[in-house]
């Protein structure tokens, strides 16, 4: 068996997830995955002999929780980011889920001819939040590409995500309050329609910044808006939910 330091490379470190064992490769100076992937992580439901698709998978944060949290049968991740992507590889190679999880480099926007249509019972994807890239140094940067829509649009991120969807087939996104009603309005644009919301609050006094959403393909209208998530109890401390979601 390879040492783990075999995988690693300059820059990079290896991150515990708290989970079965499981680590990640990440690099610091690049992006590190946030609250907002591990939220969406206890959010999916995804069933026993499900395929999951991850859009824009970063290093590979999402399928790497989801293979512990859930019985899918096999997720694919998507990644435009060749380095990103190499990353993820590794740490699917480093975890030994090389026969449950495939990182492919490719385009988002082009999920659908990559994958093919309706092949898909999940998709999740957390995407970036920011629809305007004034003030980027450099829309480039790893960090950049991630948090804002220098690569992909909201409406990229739903179009591919439905083509892609068998019927009755659900995606699972995180994304900002503040875009709700956008969010809302492309998802039903593409059949997808909202059926469970979570709001995130950053303290229970704060108002929320992040909402997890499952829409569903060709479903019928009916939303249920469930309790809300309260991250802090204190400054620096978790709530037991938070604990639970990330497995402690």
């Amino acid at each position: 068996m390879l040492d783990d330091r075999a995988f690693v490379r300059e820059g990079e470190r290896i991150d515990d997830l708290q989970r079965n064992g499981l680590r990640i490769l990440q690099n610091p100076q690049k992006f590190c995955f946030g609250m907002d992937a591990v939220l969406l992580s206890g959010f999916v439901k995804a069933k026993e002999g499900e395929r999951v698709l991850d859009l824009g998978t970063g290093t590979g944060i999402l399928p790497l929780l989801l293979s512990a949290k859930t019985e899918a049968a096999h997720f694919d991740a998507l990644e435009i980011q060749d380095e990103s992507a190499d990353m993820a590889r590794r740490s699917v190679e480093m975890n030994g889920l090389s026969e449950r999880i495939s990182v492919r480099v490719g385009d988002l926007k082009e999920a659908s001819d990559i994958y093919g249509k309706a092949v898909f019972d999940v998709v999740t994807c957390n995407p970036p939040y920011m629809n305007d890239g004034a003030g980027l140094k450099n829309p480039e940067e790893p960090m950049a590409i991630a948090r804002h829509e220098v690569l992909c649009s909201l409406d990229d991120v739903i179009r591919e995500s439905a083509a892609v969807l068998k019927e009755r087939g659900r995606l699972y996104l995180v994304h900002r309050p503040q875009r709700l009603s956008e969010i809302f309005a492309e998802m039903r644009a593409y059949r997808l329609e909202p059926k469970r919301m979570k709001l995130v609050h950053p303290f229970a006094d704060k108002d929320a910044n992040m909402v997890l959403i499952e829409a569903v393909k060709g479903a019928g209208v009916f939303l249920k808006v469930e309790a809300p998530v309260v991250v802090y109890r204190e400054p620096g401390v978790y709530t037991d939910e938070i604990y639970d979601v990330y497995g402690y």
